[in-house]
């Protein structure tokens, strides 16, 4: 890695029952792997779940000290109660980063896609394949892991200046579709 100022991010790839995370570093136009893993917030009452992820983010940030968060969206599916459970999964990991002090960015699986992959529709294959190449891992990455460093990539490669909005995107009702 070159020796200009170093960034660090943690991405986020929310779940009830796994929560991917991921750390790369940004130094110019260099990334570098430094973590990932899955937190597991096992069968319990939802509450305790809740404090699971919500405690697991906050040791991985006091143990990584990121400079900044990135979180995957929400998307609505056809089943309400999953899409109601996933957000508060989401809300335990944000609670997590505000309550550190981290700045938070937010991209939708499509955005997070188009950046990484090239395409807002690819596989999770592809996604996996794509972080394996693009931080020169050993092996692919577990698929939640992925997504997570997926949304960290997407963050380093400037998706926050506005870059994906021109990339197949459009507005909608004031919202990147």
């Amino acid at each position: 890695m070159n020796t200009g100022k170093v960034v660090r991010i943690l991405g986020i790839d929310p779940g009830l029952r796994v929560t991917g995370f991921g750390l790369i570093d940004k130094a110019g136009q260099q990334l570098a792997y430094v973590q990932s893993g899955c937190i597991k917030s096992g069968e319990g009452e939802l509450p305790q779940r809740l404090k699971v992820i919500f405690q697991n983010i906050s040791e991985i940030i006091s143990t990584y000290k990121p400079d900044m968060a990135v979180i995957e969206k929400v998307f609505v599916n056809v089943n309400p109660q999953s899409t109601l459970l996933l957000g508060q999964a989401r809300g335990a990991a944000i609670s997590a980063m505000v309550a550190l002090d981290l700045p938070v960015a937010e991209y939708t699986a499509l955005q997070v896609k188009q950046a990484v992959v090239g395409n807002g529709h690819a596989a999770k294959e592809q996604v996996q394949e794509m972080v394996k190449r693009l931080l020169n891992l050993p092996a692919i990455p577990q698929a939640d892991a992925a997504d997570a460093l997926a949304a960290a990539i997407c963050h380093a490669h400037g998706a926050h200046l506005g870059k994906l909005a021109t990339k197949g995107f459009r507005v909608k009702g004031g919202r990147l579709v």
